[in-house]
């Protein structure tokens, strides 16, 4: 064999090496194991699960996200920080869980003084939101985070008593969390909080009057209807609420321009089907708590604007020593300004 063959036999066989040696590089480095804050649900299956399947489509499998239910790599409430630490290069949550770190969380997570779903997702991704959402936790908790998920209204309480008014909302005990545990109280009411594991006992045993939970649909499989008479609508203190796809800056370094712009583009898919999947099946779920016996009340409007009117003046508490809560709560209240008559233009009679 001449040199010149046995150099160009050489020289395939260091490319060919080298090739693989680059495919199974990229390929291990891009397993990414999810941290997820719950077990099972719409939140398992129409979130994290769907945006595992999604990433992998559109990366053509550059990118597989294995998903791990709560408890098995962190706990639920602590998702984030599993993720920051490199626990886990990726984890489905909601970001206000850390509200007790920075309370700017519940502006994006929402909460009582939020826009409703279809404003919010307009604010975020047509409104600058997206890029104050991702600034936000790159700052505060050095981490990369995307909408990923969101519900429209949940239902505002399974209840054993008729709640109506304002006066019915006096010492009624019910179970809730987060900024509506303190809000709430502007109201009469005797809101407490407790983990997720003791709600249905509670409600059923009486020490609670009642709960709020998810959505309609979310709370069918709960069974809340069958030990509480009274379904409660609307949601006031969760008009809307966005999950997020939180990602462990290191492995997002590792990925091309193009694979990052194909996940956050499969957090934004699943962010849009999971709001039109949970809207249809909230109105069925309406149908399937009158057919069991349930009651549906409707607040009255007084409640709903104190409601409306005691978390904005808690919000603006929040931003007189929280520069970030102020950016964005100003941010979003100017856009809600600006949609402020699209009830006019966007809304019109259905029957």
């Amino acid at each position: 064999m001449t040199m010149i063959k046995k150099l160009t036999q050489l020289t395939t066989l260091a490319v060919v090496a080298a090739g693989f040696a680059a495919v199974t590089h990229v390929n291990a480095a891009d397993k990414w194991k999810m941290a997820a804050s719950w077990g099972g649900g719409p939140l398992m299956e129409i979130g994290a699960k769907a945006l595992a399947n999604k990433v992998k489509f559109l990366t053509d499998g550059r990118v597989e996200i294995k998903v791990f239910p709560s408890g098995q790599l962190s706990k639920g409430l602590e998702v984030r920080s599993a993720v920051a630490k490199g626990v886990a290069e990726a984890g489905h949550t909601w970001m206000g869980y850390d509200w007790g770190k920075d309370k700017t969380t519940v502006l994006f997570g929402g909460y009582a003084g939020s826009m409703d779903s279809e404003r919010m997702l307009h604010w975020i991704y047509e409104g600058g939101g997206l890029e104050m959402w991702r600034q936000y936790n790159e700052e505060r908790f050095g981490v990369i985070s995307l909408p990923c998920f969101t519900r429209t209204a949940e239902a505002f309480l399974h209840s054993r008593k008729a709640v109506k008014t304002l006066d019915d909302l006096k010492g009624l005990k019910f179970r809730t969390a987060g900024a509506w545990l303190a809000i709430s109280k502007g109201l009469g009411a005797a809101s407490v909080t407790m983990p997720g594991g003791e709600v249905f006992t509670s409600l059923e045993r009486g020490a609670i009057d009642a709960t709020e939970w998810g959505t309609l649909y979310e709370n069918q499989s709960v069974g809340f209807h069958k030990i509480a008479k009274y379904v409660i609508i609307p949601g006031i203190h969760q008009p809307t609420a966005p999950f997020e796809l939180v990602i462990n800056k290191k492995a997002w370094g590792k990925l091309s321009e193009r694979d990052k712009k194909m996940v956050a583009l499969a957090a934004k898919l699943v962010t849009f089907e999971s709001w039109t999947r949970i809207g249809h099946e909230d109105a069925k779920a309406l149908e399937f708590y009158k057919k069991q016996g349930n009651e549906i009340i409707v607040l009255d409007a007084a409640v709903q604007k104190k409601a409306k009117q005691l978390a904005l003046q808690w919000a603006r508490e929040q931003a007189k020593d929280n520069a970030w809560f102020d950016k964005v709560l100003k941010h979003q209240l100017a856009f809600e300004k600006l949609w402020s008559q699209a009830t006019h233009y966007r809304n019109v009679i259905s029957e």
